[in-house]
């Protein structure tokens, strides 16, 4: 990769309209797959959010910290949820909640935390592309979000790079959930602030 001196104004003009021709691709591609999550399947997914007495969420590389993020927010908004594979994650039961995402939906670690919840006789609630998954089986509620696989190259859907358009719409489609749960529960910033982590 070659370096743009910052004093070649014709090759930081090259660099000015790349980025701006690759904003707009990136804002379009989430833009229309965001369009197309369906609400009624989102609907499912936060009224198993409601029900669980604690929530677990689990995913693998990039979409796992999409997750992470979302157990933040879920936190603070008053829930009890822990990250699958933190030291101090307890054992999952009946009447919790796995929240998983995978591209795929064929993750093999995901998968298995998903057997493993369902044999606990916990729920599970899954972010995937692909409806007819062993991850998307395995759950109860589905929200389908239609993007290209990360190992889908060729893919007329994306020409982001490996499973980015998936990863983006999952942190958005996480982040209006939170707001729909908020909206229920009507707390001020102020009171959701005091949950804050304050050890940082």
């Amino acid at each position: 990769m070659s370096v743009v001196s910052e004093t070649d104004p014709a090759a930081l003009a090259d660099v000015s309209r790349s980025f701006d021709r690759n904003r707009s691709l990136v804002q379009d591609e989430i833009s229309g797959v965001f369009q197309n999550v369906d609400p009624a399947q989102v609907a499912a997914l936060v009224t198993e959010l409601r029900l669980a007495d604690r929530i677990f969420v689990t995913g693998a590389g990039r979409s796992g910290l999409v997750l992470k993020m979302a157990a933040m927010r879920l936190m603070h908004l008053g829930l009890t949820v822990h990250v699958v594979g933190e030291i101090t994650a307890p054992a999952i039961r009946s009447g919790d909640l796995l929240l998983a995402a995978s591209g795929s939906g064929t993750t093999a670690g995901v998968v298995k935390a998903a057997e493993t919840a369902a044999a606990q006789g916990a729920r599970i609630a899954a972010y995937t592309t692909n409806a007819g998954s062993p991850l998307a089986k395995a759950a109860s509620a589905v929200v389908i979000i239609p993007a290209a696989q990360k190992t889908d190259h060729g893919s007329s859907l994306s020409r982001q790079y490996s499973g980015s358009l998936f990863e983006q719409v999952l942190f958005a489609t996480t982040e209006a959930v939170f707001q729909s749960l908020w909206d229920e529960d009507a707390a001020t910033p102020e009171e959701l602030w005091q949950r804050h982590a304050n050890l940082e």
